[in-house]
C-alpha cells in the first residue's frame, strides 16, 4: 500500500483485507456481482482520511459510469418521457441523499476504511462519504467487470426508486417540475412577476410573467396569482420541450 499523507493514520493491512472481503461478500448479495479483484474493493472502500491510496479516482470514474447507467435505464424504461422528465428523474436518483440511502441499505458504511478523525466524527454514517463510496465501488466494478455489470447493479439498487421517482414526478405541479428541471441543469430558479391584475372583485384576472433562462419569458393567466404562475410555468415547460 502506498505511504499515507502527512498526519494520516494508515489502517492495518489485516483490517483493510477483512473489510474488502466482507464488502465483497455483501456486494455479491446486494448487487448481484462478485468482484474478481479484491484490491479493487479495498481501494474503493478507502477514504482519503485513511490513506493517500484512496478512492478519489474511482469515485470520479464511478460518478460518470453511474450517470450513464441511470440514463441508459431511464431511456429504456420510459420510452415516452420527455428529456426534461428524464433529467428530473435522473437528478433524483443520483443525488447524494439517494446514494447514501442505497449505501445504508447495503450496510456499506460498516466496511469503509476511515482515518481516526473521520471515524470519531461519525464518518461511517455521513451522507457525503457513503455516496462517494457507492460511486467508488461502481467505478471499481466498471474496471473489474465492465459496463454491463455496473448497469445490472444500478438497476438492482434503484429498482424501487425508479418506480417511486416516476410516480412522484407525475404528480408534481408545473412550478415544481420547472424548478427541478432548472436545478438539475445547474441553472437559476425561475422568477415570477405579476404584469397585470384586473377583472372584478368576484372574477379577478392575473397575468404573470415567468423568466427561466432557457428561452424568452412566458405569460400565464388565471383567477389567482398562484394559478397564473402555474400557467406561466406550464408554458415555460412547453417552450423547452417538457410540456407533457
Amino acid at each position: 500500500m502506498a505511504s499515507t499523507s502527512a498526519g494520516l493514520e494508515p489502517p492495518s493491512i489485516e483490517g483493510v483485507n477483512e473489510a474488502s472481503e466482507a464488502a465483497s461478500a455483501k456486494l455479491g448479495s446486494a448487487l448481484g456481482y462478485e468482484f474478481r479483484d479484491p484490491e479493487a474493493v479495498r481501494r474503493a472502500l478507502t477514504h482519503r482520511s485513511a490513506s493517500s491510496a484512496n478512492n478519489d479516482r474511482l469515485e470520479f470514474l464511478g460518478d460518470s459510469v453511474l450517470g450513464l447507467a441511470v440514463a441508459d435505464l431511464l431511456y429504456a424504461r420510459f420510452p415516452t418521457a420527455s428529456v426534461g422528465e428524464l433529467t428530473r428523474i435522473r437528478a433524483a436518483l443520483v443525488r447524494m441523499e439517494a446514494l447514501a440511502a442505497a449505501a445504508r441499505e447495503a450496510r456499506i458504511g460498516e466496511y469503509v476504511v476511515l482515518g481516526t478523525g473521520a471515524q470519531r466524527s461519525g464518518g461511517r454514517d455521513r451522507d457525503s462519504i457513503l455516496a462517494d463510496t457507492v460511486e467508488a465501488l461502481l467505478g471499481a466494478m466498471y474496471l473489474d467487470g465492465g459496463y454491463l455489470a455496473v448497469r445490472s447493479a444500478v438497476e438492482r439498487i434503484f429498482a424501487v426508486r425508479l418506480e417511486e421517482a416516476a410516480l412522484a414526478s407525475a404528480s408534481k405541479d408545473p412550478k415544481t417540475r420547472l424548478q427541478e428541471l432548472l436545478q438539475a441543469r445547474g441553472l437559476s430558479l425561475p422568477r415570477y412577476r405579476v404584469v397585470d391584475a384586473g377583472g372584478s372583485a368576484h372574477r379577478p384576472t392575473f397575468r404573470v410573467e415567468c423568466e427561466f433562462g432557457l428561452a424568452g419569458p412566458t405569460l400565464g393567466e388565471g383567477p389567482s396569482r398562484r394559478q397564473a404562475e402555474q400557467s406561466a410555468a406550464q408554458r415555460a415547460l412547453a417552450e423547452i420541450g417538457d410540456g407533457e
